[in-house]
């Protein structure tokens, strides 16, 4: 017995600023009242959604329970969404990053489906195949996923690293086999950076990135807690998107160490003059501050910075988050 393909959804919920994290949760549970099959992505306010059980018990067909979804997403809370649907994660992705704000866009399950709508997406929309690397493949004529589809796998492995060129080797050929994995959302906290027009100058990028992480730093040492890990994302003018997360070597909220973590984020990227709409950092895996441990260092610059910081966080406090704060940071625009 041939098992049914799969249904996937991945589906962006476009939050007001700030993001309202109970609010995403609550969209959460909409989705889960539909299927238990849901795995949240908070770095970018979207989920996936595995449809395939759920078409059969609601007797809809894929675009009509999306529908539905959206059109409660919409009644319920006032939060337009748009949404991608294909045989696999990584294919409802992409589908999703080209649809704008109030649609879906649907890929079919045949594999000339899946070809004519991979073959002709930039390498870069690849997941997977970050600027960098996408930047690397067209210095040999590799520009499009199809292109990377028709290179022999020991190419891309040779251009690309042998882990990293096999992935991208089997997904340009449209194969995914991660499936979707119900999970609680864990605390987090987010901070966002918009930039009035397109982006391009580095300098801008690595300015807002510092003022995210300060921010982030300063609201988590309020609130006595610290964080695990650091996730990035940056959004382009053609509305794709590329994150990247990093586990800290210790849980803190001291912000030179969320922001070392955070332009090493970014200049993983390799963004140079990519035009840059927003950047958004978040600090993910909250716990109390107590139970963090600190590695002692005998270096005396750490305590005076520490101490610096407990003195910059009284004065804001007492006057307001722009009373002081690294220099490099004032002046952002929020």
């Amino acid at each position: 017995m041939t098992a049914s393909p799969r249904t996937v959804m991945r589906i962006y919920f476009h939050l007001p600023e700030p993001p309202d994290e109970e609010l995403y949760e609550k969209l959460l549970a909409l989705l889960e009242g539909i299927t238990p099959r849901v795995q949240a992505h908070p770095a970018d306010w979207s989920a996936d959604v595995d449809l395939t059980g759920a078409l059969r018990y609601w007797k809809r067909d894929a675009v009509g329970l999306a529908a539905v979804i959206r059109l409660r997403a919409l009644a319920l809370y006032g939060i337009q969404s748009s949404a991608g649907i294909g045989s696999s994660r990584m294919v409802a992705a992409m589908a999703a990053a080209l649809s704008p704000s109030g649609s879906v866009t649907v890929v079919g399950n045949s594999p000339y489906d899946i070809a004519a709508f991979l073959r002709p997406q930039r390498a870069a929309a690849l997941p997977g195949v970050g600027p960098a690397a996408a930047r690397s493949l067209s210095r040999y004529g590799i520009y499009s996923v199809g292109d990377i589809a028709d290179t022999p796998l020991t190419t891309l492995q040779r251009l690309l690293g042998a882990a990293a060129g096999r992935q991208a080797y089997a997904r340009s050929h449209g194969r995914d086999d991660r499936l979707v994995v119900p999970q609680a959302v864990p605390r987090s906290a987010a901070a966002e950076h918009r930039f009035d027009a397109d982006e391009l100058n580095p300098d801008q990028h690595h300015q807002a990135v510092l003022g995210l992480v300060d921010e982030l730093g300063a609201r988590m040492r309020s609130e006595n807690s610290v964080c695990c890990a650091i996730t990035l994302a940056v959004r382009y003018a053609d509305r794709t998107h590329t994150t990247r997360t990093r586990t800290l070597t210790e849980p803190t909220a001291h912000t030179p160490a969320l922001a070392d973590t955070g332009l090493a984020l970014l200049a993983s990227l390799g963004l140079q003059r990519a035009r840059v709409r927003a950047i958004s950092v978040r600090a993910e895996r909250l716990q109390p501050g107590e139970t963090a441990t600190h590695q002692l260092t005998l270096d005396p610059t750490d305590e005076q910075t520490r101490n610096l910081e407990a003195a910059i966080d009284r004065a804001r406090a007492r006057y307001g988050y722009r009373a002081g704060g690294p220099a490099s940071t004032h002046g952002r625009a929020n």
